[in-house]
Formats: C-alpha cells, sequence, structure tokens
C-alpha cells in the first residue's frame, strides 16, 4: 500500500489489502470497484460482520459475473499497489470527501460503502433489499454498548480535561454550535439546567475549549454516553480518548453495570478504546 496524507481506520487498511488480493486471486491486472465490496463483505468485524449475515449474496455468484477489464483503460492510485478503474478512482474521491463532510479525520468502511452505493457502480450486483441493508446498517451511526462490571480505568491524560463549571456554559455552547450541531448544543442547554452538570471539557494551554464530553444527559436517559466532540484540529490526540474514559469512570462509580454510546459514528474507535460493540439491529 503506497502512502498518502489521508488516514484510514485499521479495518479500511485491511478491505483496501484484502481488494487487492481478490483481484490477485482472480489474476486480474485491475482492480474494479466490485472487489472493494467483496473484500468489505470478507470482512467479519464489526457492522461489515452483521451485514454479512443479513445479505443474500453469493460471492462465487459475483465473481463469475465480474468482466476483465483493459489494462489501458485503468490507471494508477496513491491508496493500491496495482491499477486500478477509473471507477475506483471516482469511489476513494467521494469516501473521502464523505469523511470531511462528517467532519471526520479517519476514513471507514461506511464511508466506503456509501461511495460504493451513491455511485452506482455496484448497482448490477446487487438486489434493492440487499442495497438497502446495506445503506441502513453500514453507512449510519450506530448506537453501541460497553460493558462497565469490571472497568478499570485505563492510563489517560487528565491534564486540562475537567468538569465544566456552571459560569462557562456561554463559552461551552458557542464552541458547539461552532463546530458541531444545533441539536448537540440543544442538548448541553438542558444540561446546564441541573445542578451539577454531568459534563467534561478538555482545554488547551491557552484555556480554551477543544473537547468536551457528557453522559446521562441526552433526552434524560441514564448509562447513556455522549454527545462527545473535539475540534477538528486536535484530534488524534488522545483527546476524545480521555474525555470517554473520565466519563465511563463516572459511570463506573456511579454503579452503571453497561454504558450505550448512543449514534456512534467512529464506530472503531470506540470498539478499540473502551471495547464496545454494535447493538444489532432488530
Amino acid at each position: 500500500m503506497c502512502n498518502s496524507n489521508i488516514n484510514f481506520t485499521n479495518r479500511m487498511l485491511s478491505i483496501l489489502r484484502d481488494a487487492e488480493n481478490e483481484a490477485h486471486f482472480q489474476k486480474l491486472e485491475v482492480l474494479q470497484p466490485i472487489h472493494l465490496l467483496i473484500a468489505c463483505l470478507n470482512e467479519k468485524t464489526g457492522v461489515l460482520g452483521e451485514i454479512s449475515l443479513k445479505i443474500d449474496l453469493d460471492r462465487t455468484t459475483l465473481k463469475a459475473k465480474m468482466k476483465d477489464t483493459s489494462y489501458q483503460h485503468s490507471t494508477k492510485s496513491v491508496f493500491f499497489n496495482i491499477r486500478v478503474t477509473k471507477e475506483v478512482i471516482n469511489v476513494m474521491e467521494i469516501a473521502i470527501n464523505y469523511m470531511k463532510r462528517y467532519n471526520q479525520v479517519y476514513v471507514n468502511e461506511g464511508h466506503l460503502l456509501k461511495a460504493l452505493l451513491t455511485t452506482n457502480v455496484v448497482d448490477s450486483f446487487l438486489s434493492d433489499e440487499n442495497r438497502k441493508i446495506i445503506l441502513s446498517l453500514g453507512t449510519t451511526s450506530r448506537d453501541m454498548i460497553t460493558h462497565l462490571g469490571n472497568y478499570i480505568v485505563p492510563e489517560i491524560n487528565t491534564h486540562l480535561i475537567r468538569k465544566v463549571n456552571k459560569n462557562e456554559f456561554t463559552k461551552l455552547v458557542h464552541f458547539i454550535e461552532k463546530n458541531f450541531s444545533n441539536e448537540w448544543s440543544k442538548t448541553i442547554r438542558e444540561a446546564f439546567l441541573l445542578s451539577k452538570p454531568p459534563i467534561y471539557i478538555a482545554l488547551d494551554n491557552n484555556g480554551d475549549i477543544v473537547g468536551f464530553a457528557a453522559y446521562d444527559i441526552y433526552k434524560n436517559k441514564k448509562c447513556y454516553f455522549g454527545p462527545m466532540g473535539v475540534a477538528l484540529s486536535n484530534r488524534v490526540n488522545g483527546i476524545g480518548y480521555s474525555l470517554l474514559h473520565h466519563c465511563l469512570k463516572d459511570m463506573s462509580d456511579i454503579g452503571y453495570e453497561y454504558a450505550i454510546i448512543g449514534d456512534a459514528g467512529p464506530i472503531e474507535f470506540y470498539e478499540k478504546a473502551c471495547n464496545a460493540v454494535v447493538i444489532p439491529s432488530v
């Protein structure tokens, strides 16, 4: 895999490698969009495992329907070690754009699946029902759950992370409205009506807020973590990880056996950070 300035989750890196292996295994010199879809279905972790169980898709049939692509009409990509079709280039660009649109810093399998489906490059391989299943399970935020029964606080950064003060209401709301959504702003506003808002904030060296996390405030749901957000310029610095575990420690101290992480976008982050798992769709 060639290096680029785009960050991929580990699961995405595995998918990209597996897509190359699929092309090599079929003795094809050019990687096609369907190889990316097959690689997603081969991945049994996270929501992709759930998708593989729920869709009716024979990989042997998929491969049989695949057509060889002319080497002359292919191109190079920084993300692959073999040549790819122009459709693959387009899919990767759109997946990256989804990542940026959602204000995230890692391209994940959800971005890739959405790009594959919205560009219609794999339509001939999918039934309408399978398409709906992939869209609903693989391209939207999902609720997750983590067990707190034997919770042990990991080594985390406590410097400049603390509980919010009542007099920081305006400062925090402004930060959230600038960087995130009005829905989150509304949730935080309501939390400040509590005597002790269960909200942590992360500060930079200048005392400015660069992140926040809360629990037990969304629609007054107990055992419910979130929302949490870190300014884009301060991500991949461990701030989100530290904020998460400050909250989980409090929730564990309260006596909660589990924590629900609602509408988790970066699923792989929570899988690694606190062993959370996606709650299966009914």
